[in-house]
């Protein structure tokens, strides 16, 4: 069944603001939330979709690539090659970024601690990563994929993230008979009603270690180090940050793991510097080819291209290749390349070139006669940039 638009699913205008955005989702998730219908196998689909549109739309980055490309350009965006949305999902830290705690939920309705639906807690969850990706100019320019290795905490093997030395070593939580949550009586203006809290010994696990592990002493993860596809997208800018669900630091005794956060820095260029989503060239010419005029091959972001030099052409005239510079994170424009001539002069002359000079330095077409729009540089920015 095709996904149903995200806009769609949270009830808000494709120009909603971040905090319309998070409204929108905790009134769905307060609606439609399993620990609220139970049994109710549509409202929880309903669930899931809303927290999957929250996951994206809340995301800066994510929800530009999504007005961009739709579903097919944020499915995958955890690295694993397919979607991340499913049963995999963890809600609970997509309702923490909304603002509420997923164990307190139920509250919204009986002044009480909401159950966890499934009754068992995972461990906690990793902390966040972050990490730096050098781009050039280049990259930015078409997107790219990288192959990264990463030092962080993995899940230890030898446990398989459990922390228990064996599964002999695990047992049964006393406290809550296995179950992770203790129930407790909350009076409401409606009457007792029934409830339930975390377990306090188990944390709700549900289980108890007896004999931690010997390599990760207890915690379900160890220090080391993973390869990380990045695909990062055409048109980011220096410093600006995007994040992989669940690549960050494994999380303690089974957790869901903390996500990786990427900051982008963009390298210096030898030929080109970036002025929003242009780039500019600075091009020297010799005064006959600029009194003379003519065809010279410039370097772009992506091969060579020929600029035409009109005779006459002054030193600080700029030319303009339309198209040729940086595409827009959200894809819809894309930047020009800037041309800013210069006229060289010699700094050495010979015998033969100071003759020549001097006996054209006085002719009529060599003095300087500059005409209204023979504008100085600054009010060539003003026109390419604005005032």
């Amino acid at each position: 069944m095709a996904k149903r638009d995200y806009y769609e699913v949270l009830g808000v205008a494709r120009n909603a603001s971040a905090d319309e955005i998070k409204k929108a989702y905790r009134k769905k998730a307060v609606e439609f939330h399993p620990d609220k219908n139970p049994g109710n196998q549509a409202a929880e689909e309903k669930f899931k979709e809303a927290a999957e549109a929250y996951d994206v739309l809340s995301d800066e980055q994510k929800r530009a690539l999504y007005d961009r490309g739709g579903h097919a350009a944020v499915d995958g965006m955890d690295g694993r090659g397919g979607s991340r949305y499913g049963n995999g999902m963890d809600f609970d830290d997509i309702l923490r970024r909304a603002g509420f705690d997923a164990d307190d939920i139920f509250s919204q309705f009986f002044g009480g601690g909401g159950g966890r639906r499934g009754g068992r807690q995972q461990g906690e969850r990793g902390s966040n990563l972050r990490i730096k990706v050098k781009m050039t100019l280049e990259e930015i320019a078409t997107g790219v994929e990288k192959k990264i290795k990463v030092k962080k905490q993995v899940t230890c093997s030898t446990c398989s993230g459990s922390g228990a030395r064996d599964a002999s070593s695990v047992s049964s939580c006393g406290t809550c008979r296995g179950s992770g949550m203790v129930g407790r009586v909350v009076q409401t203006p409606f009457g007792a009603m029934q409830s339930s809290t975390t377990c306090p010994t188990c944390q709700g696990a549900g289980q108890v270690i007896k004999s931690p592990c010997n390599v990760c002493k207890g915690e379900g993860k160890v220090f080391g180090e993973e390869t990380i596809e990045v695909k990062i997208p055409a048109g980011v800018t220096n410093d600006i940050q995007l994040s992989m669900s669940g690549k960050g630091n494994a999380g303690a005794k089974g957790g869901p793991p903390g996500d990786l956060i990427i900051s982008i820095e963009e390298l210096e260029h030898e030929e080109f510097t970036r002025e929003g989503q242009n780039v500019m060239y600075e091009l020297f010419l010799n005064i006959a080819d600029a009194a003379l005029g003519d065809s010279v091959e410039v370097p772009t972001l992506d091969g060579k291209a020929r600029v035409k030099i009109p005779a006459g052409t002054q030193s600080g005239k700029v030319l303009r290749l339309r198209e040729k510079g940086l595409p827009s994170l959200q894809g819809y424009q894309r930047g020009d390349q800037l041309i800013h001539v210069n006229v060289w002069t010699p700094k050495k002359l010979n015998d033969e070139e100071r003759k020549l000079l001097e006996k054209i330095k006085g002719m009529p077409n060599f003095q300087p006669k500059p005409e209204r729009e023979d504008k100085g540089f600054f009010e060539k920015l003003k026109d390419i940039f604005g005032s």
